[in-house]
């Protein structure tokens, strides 16, 4: 079982949590249902009551049945009413269980997705959507059907309670021969706990990786296609489906164990309580309707306590479920935040002093870099790839957390003011912008909430009626595809560029948003970005010349720090790191 589950690791913040820990927590969420539970405790003691009083009933009949007919009829209606109400009780029991396993698992759904929007970029770019989505929604629902079974088990409970406090009534012999027959069923099912848990364990994971795969090859689909490799995506996915499968064989396998023992166990105790109240009847220490009622009980006190022993196996799929997703809740974010203080408008200036970042445990991006950036400054970040020029406008945006030194913003540390309105205050545009699912205009309106259709046309005006109509042949009201299907890398841009009219940042962090775009359009937006730029602090990660003739200075990025600072024509006369660059880079878009 070990070989087959040693590709199943677990993700980076995965947690465990012990048994209590665990129930604590969710009878946190059951606390919240009170007036619910009241009502299901209700119904589940009047249905176990009239369940448990039916063989009693038939058992006095038995023994009555020489009283006359009169009072066999009163008592077989007696039995047919409180079969009909049990069910009728269980009936309901059963519908206010379903509607509190279901608030149960809204609420958690709720709290998990509200985790998976609140963690910083750093750890989407370290988990994959899959994986994160099989929390949100396999595990949730898979914790969900496990406490439906354990509250149906706790009402089978209370009907063992009853059942056998009758037993030990009418005759204590056979209730103790029931109650020494507990400990080896419930050990049995013990022994299996801790299989049990590491199979649950390994299936959550085992579906984490199908999803993740599943999402990484539709996402990818049209690559695949482009290069003629749906055979390797299929292939990929065979190999993930084939892991899923003998995972799941061997928790069948596990599962389909436990019963047949118990089963087995609960045979011989019934055949003993069967001899010796056979003897008892004889004897006379039984009547036929005592002994009756004895093997009558006996079944339906087998039932409960067997499914509870074998459940308790399911049970652990139900807390191995809840786990994974209690730690994406518990996971705190990688951005530092040292305090709330309120940011109002922003002048914008930016320094860094000795600042240290890494990804994980491989060479540091940047190792102790210094940079100040004025007021309304526009600054070209310039590089060669894997220099840290995007890097650098995430940390500034607090995408990521730097692990050293210090970033200021107005001369006040990043880390102490209130996240959620700083990044408000920042605009950022990536080289491939997100297109949401919604109309054009909706799409625009993203960049502020409560931004209306006056502001989307404001923002289509500053942009420039001719570049927009010219490139975006589309009404504001026309439907795009979710991830951006049907429109163009450029036609994005042009989206994202909107958004920073309507969202009016203080500080405009953009990836080049002209690289995807014609001469003449870029030629447009450039002229919009210069209206946009107008008084606010802009870093932009330049890849076109015209970008970086534009910017009132040039930061050159390279061996973790900057190699190069200046203007255009500064740094070309000296003949240094800026220089080379232009010359490889930039020199033949002189003609271009």
């Amino acid at each position: 079982m070990t070989d087959l589950f040693a590709g199943l690791h677990a993700d980076a913040y995965d947690r465990v949590y012990g048994n209590r820990r665990l129930l604590v927590r969710i009878l946190a969420y059951l606390r919240a249902q009170r007036g619910t539970m009241l009502g299901c405790a209700v119904l589940v003691v009047g249905s176990a009551l009239l369940t448990a009083s039916v063989p009693v009933v038939i058992a006095q009949l038995i023994d009555e049945v020489g009283g006359g007919a009169g009072l066999g009829l009163w008592l077989c209606l007696f039995v047919v009413a409180a079969a009909v109400l049990a069910w009728t009780m269980n009936w309901a029991r059963q519908a206010v269980t379903a509607r509190l396993v279901g608030d149960m698992v809204y609420r958690l759904q709720c709290e998990a997705a509200d985790a998976a929007l609140d963690k910083d970029v750093a750890f989407h770019d370290d988990n994959s959507v899959g994986r994160v989505l099989s929390r949100v929604t396999g595990d949730t629902e898979g914790f969900g059907s496990v406490m439906t079974l354990t509250l149906n088990l706790l009402s089978q409970s209370l009907l063992v309670l009853l059942l056998g406090g009758v037993v030990f009534w009418t005759d204590p012999g056979l209730g103790l021969i029931i109650l020494a027959a507990l400990p080896f069923l419930l050990g049995t099912a013990l022994a299996f706990r801790r299989i049990a848990r590491t199979a649950a364990a390994a299936t959550r994971r085992v579906m984490a990786r199908v999803n993740a795969n599943v999402h990484e090859s539709m996402m990818g689909i049209a690559v695949a296609k482009g290069f003629g490799r749906e055979r390797t995506v299929y292939d990929d996915f065979d190999e993930v489906n084939r892991l899923s499968y003998r995972v799941y064989v061997r928790q069948g396998l596990i599962y389909a164990v436990i019963l047949p023992v118990l089963t087995l166990l609960a045979g011989l105790a019934t055949a003993v309580v069967l001899y010796q109240g056979g003897r008892f009847a004889v004897l006379g220490r039984l009547s036929p309707g005592e002994w009756y009622f004895a093997l009558q009980a006996l079944g339906m006190l087998w039932q409960p306590v067997t499914q509870a022993a074998a459940f308790w196996s399911l049970f652990q799929q139900g807390l191995a479920a809840a786990e994974r997703v209690f730690a994406l809740i518990d996971e705190r974010g990688s951005v530092v935040r040292r305090g709330r203080e309120p940011v109002p408008r922003l002048a914008g200036e930016i320094e860094a002093r000795g600042l240290r970042f890494g990804y994980g445990a491989g060479a540091p991006v940047f190792d102790g870099l210094d940079l100040r950036i004025a007021p309304r400054e526009t600054v070209a970040i310039v590089g060669r790839t894997g220099s840290g020029k995007s890097t650098l406008a995430k940390i500034i945006a607090r995408a990521y957390d730097f692990q050293g030194g210090d970033l200021l913003v107005d001369g006040r540390d990043v880390r102490a003011l209130d996240l959620t309105a700083y990044r408000r205050r920042v605009g950022v545009v990536p080289q491939h912008p997100f297109v949401f699912a919604g109309t054009l205009a909706e799409n625009i309106a993203y960049g502020r909430p409560g931004a209306g259709p006056a502001d989307v046309a404001r923002a289509i005006d500053r942009i420039g009626h001719r570049v927009w109509t010219r490139s975006m042949p589309m009404s504001p009201h026309d439907r795009l595809a979710d991830g951006g299907r049907g429109v163009s890398v450029g036609q994005r841009q042009l989206i994202a560029v909107a958004r920073m009219f309507v969202r009016e940042p203080d500080i405009v962090l953009l990836d080049e948003p002209t690289a995807s775009v014609d001469p003449l359009t870029e030629r447009g937006i450039q002229d919009a970005l210069t209206r946009l730029f107008a008084g606010r602090t802009v870093l932009v990660i330049a890849h076109r010349l015209s970008t970086i003739r534009r910017a009132d200075r040039i930061l050159v990025l390279d061996e973790g720090g900057i190699a190069e600072d200046g203007p255009f024509d500064e740094l070309l006369r000296r003949d240094g790191p800026f220089a080379a660059l232009y010359a490889t880079y930039y020199a033949h878009q002189e003609t271009a």
